[in-house]
């Protein structure tokens, strides 16, 4: 049937990525290129080759999801060079799988041949100089980790006001979220805030950082957007629901890193989907779950018996949540538009 949902409907659709880390976006295929290259500079390199390391038998759950990152990739990609080969990588396969508009989030992070500063504007010259720029708009969004003191949490917004001219356009809350006293960065989303940025959280990932005290404490932070709200108490999401906060729904993430119990029927975005919150379809990390934002559309539509019409409403959702200005969103919508006259008479 012409009506049908199957891959190509859902790669040409303009989409927008607005949960992206961009470490947990570089696939290994592209890391395996640059632990070449380092290996062959320093041969007393010891790290797994990634294509091993990050094998598609491996099985991620909490437990092994972040040492990936904290003593594996980070290690891996730690000079200029890498961070710009990555980079560059990550912003072609966006593009490539049709999205049209995307913000990438990263934790500053220094090594002995950049600093936190240096690393910022080393992925920004790339966004910069991307031959997709004019098919696929690209901010970025700096993290604070739950790891973090209040002065390193401090730092990253001062960087993100530092850049936010270049495009840096909102701050986040990540890192594993079994660890951390959330309230110590009250002052800094503050401070966020008041300088204009926007704010989004991960928010309800797993059952320890889902009590109503963290919750509360979070929603204070006066958030744009939420990531993942999986295990929200009722009270919590009527909250959600009356603000209409952004939701950045991650569900091959979700199902594969064992955040939820089941498959993707058994995902919560379509509990959310019935609510007036924007809901956006998001990747999280597609270079460790091997799941396209486009797969991510079809793996729903195909769960949740979703049409054409319904996954070009979805698009026209995520519109509304983006962190960039009206001039921007006015572009989406007319490529949204463009996408419903072409389709919409076909479901």
């Amino acid at each position: 049937m012409a009506t049908t949902v199957d891959a190509a409907f859902t790669k040409n659709l303009p989409k927008v990525e607005l949960h992206a880390h961009l470490t947990g976006s570089i696939t290994p295929q592209c890391l395996h290129e640059i632990w070449t290259q380092r290996r062959s500079e320093d041969s007393t390199m010891t790290l797994q080759d990634p294509l091993e390391a990050m094998s598609k038998d491996k099985s991620w759950d909490i437990m092994t999801f972040f040492p990936l990152f904290s003593k594996y990739i980070y290690q891996l990609c730690s000079t200029p060079a890498s961070i710009i080969y990555s980079t560059n990588a990550v912003l072609h396969d966006f593009k490539e799988d049709g999205v049209v508009y995307l913000e990438l989030r990263t934790t500053p992070r220094s090594s002995s041949s950049m600093s936190k500063s240096d690393y910022i504007t080393t992925i920004l010259s790339c966004i910069d100089n991307s031959p997709d720029c004019s098919v696929m708009t690209t901010y970025l969004i700096l993290s604070i980790d739950r790891h973090n003191s209040p002065d390193e949490a401090m730092q990253v917004v001062d960087l993100a006001i530092q850049y936010r001219s270049r495009g840096v356009v909102g701050v986040d809350l990540c890192g594993d979220p079994r660890q951390g006293d959330v309230s110590i960065f009250k002052e800094a989303f503050q401070k966020a805030k008041l300088h204009g940025l926007k704010i989004t959280l991960h928010f309800a990932e797993v059952p320890a950082s889902s009590s109503l005290l963290e919750l509360n404490t979070l929603l204070s932070f006066k958030p744009d957007r939420l990531g993942h709200v999986i295990h929200v108490l009722d009270e919590t999401k009527n909250q959600i629901k009356d603000e209409k906060l952004g939701l950045e729904l991650c569900v091959s993430c979700n199902v594969l890193a064992k955040l939820i119990k089941g498959d993707v029927a058994d995902h919560h975005v379509m509990s959310w989907i019935k609510t007036r919150c924007p809901v956006i379809l998001c990747t999280d990390d597609v270079g460790v779950f091997d799941s396209k934002l486009s797969n991510e559309y079809l793996l729903v539509a195909q769960a949740f018996n979703l049409s054409r019409r319904d996954l070009i409403d979805l698009c026209e959702q995520a519109v509304e949540a983006i962190f960039g200005d009206e001039h921007e969103k006015r572009r989406l919508w007319a490529l949204v538009k463009d996408a419903r006259e072409d389709w919409m008479h076909k479901d």
